[in-house]
């Protein structure tokens, strides 16, 4: 395979729709996509791909994949199996899939093993920034014997941060999993932190000390990102820390600090609403006020 002219994305949110427009560009490559949620007209993958009209919506994952010689997978951490298994059958002999979802080592396993078994050509691939400053520069790292072959080809696209981590399946996401405990743990941890040193009128003093102990960022603004992309994401969040907690366990620890962050990750996505906020502290104030609406509930007539 020299080049890639047919792709296939396979999941259509933030990551998918940043994929599609970006490798729209190549006025040569021919793009499919398919969704789960693309039956429903009003949904965000469905919106999305109503505003690419180069990008060929598939009735389902297999005539998505249809002739492609990518397929991308980027769906939540929680259906990562089952998009392997709804797209294997329409992989062509020898196709790539890319999988970028943030699972573990032994669930990459299981989707090579899949994969492999149908007939095409596992990456594992482990996503280690968020993807919106550098698009599909992002770093990602790449394992399994297929990947120093598609480095060329993914680089040849657009992917320029990609890199061969290991021929091995399992150590580049063993490194994105680990990375995770700290970045999704010190979302959950600000978000805890502050919003009970709100509570207590010491918040600007929780962050002034943070300023002090660890220079360099503007922890205002960053803990309003941060807690932010809790808001935004905290469902996606959660199931990755899911996939971490079993990592660590795998790796013959307790997760006590992943379970912990997987709760506080879901627990912040009930109040999205809050990120819109111009500032950290009406950033707390709204999740506050959204606590004292969720701990009312519903008033009885």
């Amino acid at each position: 395979m020299n080049s890639i002219k047919r792709v296939c994305l396979l999941g259509f949110g933030e990551v998918g729709e940043t994929l599609a427009v970006d490798l729209s560009a190549a006025d040569l490559l021919n793009l499919s996509a398919f969704d789960i949620q693309f039956d429903c007209a009003d949904s965000v993958p469905s919106l999305g791909a109503a505003s690419l009209p180069s990008v060929r919506c598939g009735a389902n994952a297999v005539d998505a994949a249809s002739e492609c010689q990518l397929v991308v997978s980027a769906v939540t951490a929680a259906e990562d199996l089952n998009a392997i298994r709804s797209v294997v059958t329409g992989l062509d002999h020898g196709a790539l899939l890319l999988d970028l979802n943030s699972v573990s080592p032994n669930v990459k396993r299981e989707a090579a093993a899949i994969v492999e078994s149908g007939g095409g050509r596992y990456i594992e691939a482990a996503v280690m920034a968020p993807i919106g400053p550098k698009r599909i520069g992002t770093q990602i790292l790449l394992g399994g014997p297929h990947a120093a072959d598609a480095l060329p080809l993914l680089r040849a696209l657009g992917f320029a941060g990609t890199s061969v981590f290991s021929a091995e399946i399992g150590p580049a996401s063993a490194a994105k999993m680990c990375r995770s405990v700290v970045v999704k743990g010190v979302e959950a941890l600000l978000a805890e932190s502050l919003l009970a040193a709100r509570r207590y009128g010491v918040d600007d003093a929780v962050v002034d000390s943070l300023d002090n102990l660890l220079p360099g960022a503007d922890w205002r603004e960053l803990s309003r990102y941060m807690i932010s992309r809790s808001l935004q994401h905290g469902v996606r969040r959660a199931e990755e820390m899911r996939e971490v907690a079993r990592t660590v366990a795998d790796a013959g620890l307790e997760p006590l600090m992943s379970n912990a962050s997987e709760a506080r990750q879901a627990w912040a996505a009930l109040f999205d609403n809050a990120r819109d906020s111009d500032n950290l502290g009406d950033m707390l104030d709204a999740i506050l006020a959204g606590m004292e609406s969720v701990n009312e509930g519903p008033t009885e007539c």
